[in-house]
């Protein structure tokens, strides 16, 4: 089975709405702080000032969310 490519080239609309998103379901809980957290990281993706990919996303928000769970 084919896998299609994505392209993660810089598209400032694209993380501006990811960013937009993160900000709009912010609130007060720690689960919604660490999912705006994953929109902001993901929208790196599209940051033409951040240099990151898919894999350094991933182990990032693993490490935060192994980090989260053993204080909880």
């Amino acid at each position: 089975m084919a896998h299609e490519t994505e392209s993660f080239d810089p598209d400032e609309e694209r993380m501006q709405t990811l960013r937009d998103i993160g900000d709009d379901i912010r609130g007060e809980s720690s689960e919604s702080k660490l999912v705006a957290a994953m929109l902001y990281r993901v929208s790196d993706l599209f940051d033409p000032d951040e240099e990151t990919t898919p894999r350094d996303i991933f182990l990032n928000m693993r490490q935060i969310i192994r980090t989260k769970e053993e204080t909880d």
